[in-house]
């Protein structure tokens, strides 16, 4: 054999050996969402807004208010509100754990402590009974947070464990897996919540049963992706300052982020419609138990719907985007979400057959939109800065979304509809779509100086 076969040979089996580790943390890191995406599922989107609304109107006084800090909130908005404060406190903390894991290489030891403080603020809300409404809002204030955070760290993974050609399969997949977990578990809860006489529990113990299991379901499957991701070694910027405020530090991130300008218009359109998404996610069931009368077991058929069709639909919408581009499919997305809220705006009360077809809607677009638009921000984020630049995308995924629960909040409080706080959503899916379709991708990726993928 020749040196040089010899050098071929030992640089295949190098390619191979990093190929293999690769694949060794992409799997690790699809456990992730595994993990995290019950508290979304059955915790955000299905038990906790009726049951904490529940809580607030039994604390209420004879004119429907609590009173928060000396503060009138409608009962029935306090909910919504929480979900803005929690998404405040996020702000000041994701900036600085992006920062602090890009400068330090210390992105595991952070994604550990951010998931298990979600985790056990999610277990404590078995003890949330009565007129405990201020415990609630205090424990879903920490778990949005911490899972805010996390979700900084975890994405910012993706850059590096895929190759550019591999990122919209790879991000479609771990959403994918969630999507699995979350109908899973939401499967265990509906036989809990339905047969809770046969287990011997109320069904207010048996809501706060399935609130407390999906923070140990949680804490328990972190373990995977802890075990798998690995932390990078860091190339120092000379003069780097020390992480700094979470304010001061998302305004030296956007200064940074002004020498990307297409980087900044993308994350802008994503904050906008996405703010949206995440606004129907956290209100959808309050909407149909406070707006439609629909019964909690039929809220729970509902999301377990979604979670089964958005398997579908993100993969589905990960081979689209082979097809037609990730930004294309993105923007057919957001059609569809504008349509279906328009949708849901004219359904008839009490009539769970047109709630889950409004559901079916939901679950088809739902994970593709949200899994391509990270895979397409992968692409903008230059190398180096991964973490903190996920920080402010964080901000518009799970983090800045806070304008969409309190439009909504204060729509109900003004009009006491929610037919009306729900169609007031579809402006952020159409300005969404305009500011999107502006936004020159290919261009943005070379401004980035990362290589182009066949497909955007």
């Amino acid at each position: 054999m020749t040196a040089r076969t010899t050098d071929e040979a030992e640089a295949g089996a190098e390619d191979g050996r990093s190929a293999a580790a690769r694949k060794r943390e992409q799997h690790g890191w699809y456990f992730y969402d595994f993990a995290c995406s019950v508290y979304s599922t059955s915790v955000l989107t299905v038990f906790l807004g009726p049951y904490l609304t529940s809580v607030a109107k039994a604390a209420a006084d004879a004119e429907g208010y609590v009173h928060p800090l000396g503060l009138p909130v409608r009962a029935g908005s306090f909910f919504a509100y929480t979900v803005s404060v929690s998404v405040i406190v996020a702000v000041l903390v994701m900036p600085l754990a992006g920062a602090v894991a890009d400068r330090g290489g210390c992105k595991k030891p952070l994604l550990a402590a951010a998931a298990y403080t979600g985790a056990a603020a999610t277990t404590g809300m078995f003890f949330l009974s009565g007129e405990r409404y201020l415990l609630g809002g205090l424990l879903l204030v920490v778990a949005n947070a911490a899972l805010a955070v996390s979700m900084v760290l975890y994405n910012a993974y993706l850059p590096q464990i895929a190759t550019p050609d591999e990122r919209d399969t790879v991000s479609s997949r771990g959403w994918a897996f969630g999507y699995t977990s979350g109908a899973f578990v939401l499967v265990l809860n509906l036989v809990l919540f339905q047969g809770h006489d046969s287990f011997g529990v109320s069904q207010g113990t048996a809501v706060r049963i399935c609130l407390a299991s999906a923070g140990l379901w949680w804490g328990a499957f972190a373990i995977i992706p802890l075990r798998r991701l690995r932390d990078r070694s860091v190339v120092r910027e000379p003069g780097a300052a020390a992480p700094v405020s979470g304010w001061r530090q998302l305004a030296a991130t956007l200064r940074d982020m002004r020498r990307f300008p297409l980087t900044l218009s993308f994350l802008l359109a994503y904050l906008i419609y996405n703010d949206g998404v995440q606004t129907v996610i956290s209100q959808a069931s309050v909407y149909g138990s406070e707006e439609l009368g629909l019964e909690q077991s039929t809220l729970i058929v509902a999301v377990l719907l979604v979670q089964v069709l958005a398997v579908a639909g993100a993969l589905g919408m990960g081979r689209l985007a082979r097809t037609y581009g990730a930004k294309r499919t993105i923007l057919g997305s957001l059609a569809a979400w504008a349509l279906t809220l328009a949708a849901g705006y004219f359904l008839p009360a009490r009539t769970p057959e047109w709630f889950f077809v409004l559901a079916s809607m939901i679950g088809l677009v739902l994970g593709g939109s949200q899994a391509l638009s990270r895979s397409l921000f992968s692409h903008l984020v230059p190398a180096g800065k991964e973490a903190e630049y996920f920080s402010a995308y964080e901000m518009s995924d799970r983090g800045l979304s806070w304008v969409g629960p309190l439009v909504f909040g204060l729509t109900y409080q003004v009009t006491g509809s929610y037919r009306t706080a729900i169609v007031s959503l579809v402006v952020f899916f159409a300005l969404g779509f305009v500011l999107l379709a502006r936004v020159p991708v290919r261009r943005a990726v070379e401004a980035a100086g990362n290589p182009v993928p066949e497909r955007l």
